[in-house]
């Protein structure tokens, strides 16, 4: 068997995004060929997988808007915050990503990073791109995955459950029979 093909493509402002990303990736890479890309690199048409995750960081709510990223960069340059920001970034969003898409979506699975709080209080930028992806016509292989953060740091334990998680979508799409 040749293993399935799985795109990730991410967007990330300080890091945890892009951490979490290459988390997956390592979890699914015995039994996939993995793609990660950045939201900025990803293009315009939909590349063929048989599996596409799509994850960036949840802000006010949702998935980050032209405002919020020119305010992530204006933290970057606050000393206090110790942040800086990831290359590329502030650049576009998976939100403009997903509106200037063509081509149809197969099977997705969207994942985000957001504040350690309750979901309600934190939003969720995952809930949001899977409600995208399923208006262009994807199927959710399972519901969407939140991964916290406290400080803008991922909080302990958080990237061996992204690798568990690209672990167990490669093991759940093989007895799937994709």
């Amino acid at each position: 068997m040749g293993g399935m093909d799985a795109l990730i493509v991410y967007e990330s402002m300080f890091g945890a995004t892009r951490q979490i990303a290459e988390a997956i990736a390592r979890g699914m890479r015995a039994g996939a060929t993995v793609t990660l890309v950045n939201v900025n690199d990803a293009g315009h048409s939909f590349p063929v997988a048989d599996l596409v995750l799509v994850g960036g960081p949840t802000h006010v709510h949702g998935m980050s808007r032209p405002a919020t990223r020119d305010e992530a960069a204006v933290w970057a340059h606050d000393a206090e915050r110790h942040l800086s920001l990831e290359p590329g970034a502030p650049g576009i969003g998976i939100r403009e990503w997903l509106d200037g898409l063509t081509g149809p979506f197969g099977r997705f699975l969207a994942f985000d990073t957001r504040v350690d709080t309750s979901r309600l209080l934190s939003g969720s930028a995952a809930t949001h791109i899977q409600k995208a992806l399923r208006r262009a016509g994807g199927e959710p292989v399972a519901e969407s995955e939140s991964f916290l953060v406290h400080d803008n740091e991922l909080e302990a334990g958080e990237l061996a459950r992204a690798e568990a998680l690209g672990a167990s979508l490669v093991a759940r799409t093989a007895t799937a029979g994709v």
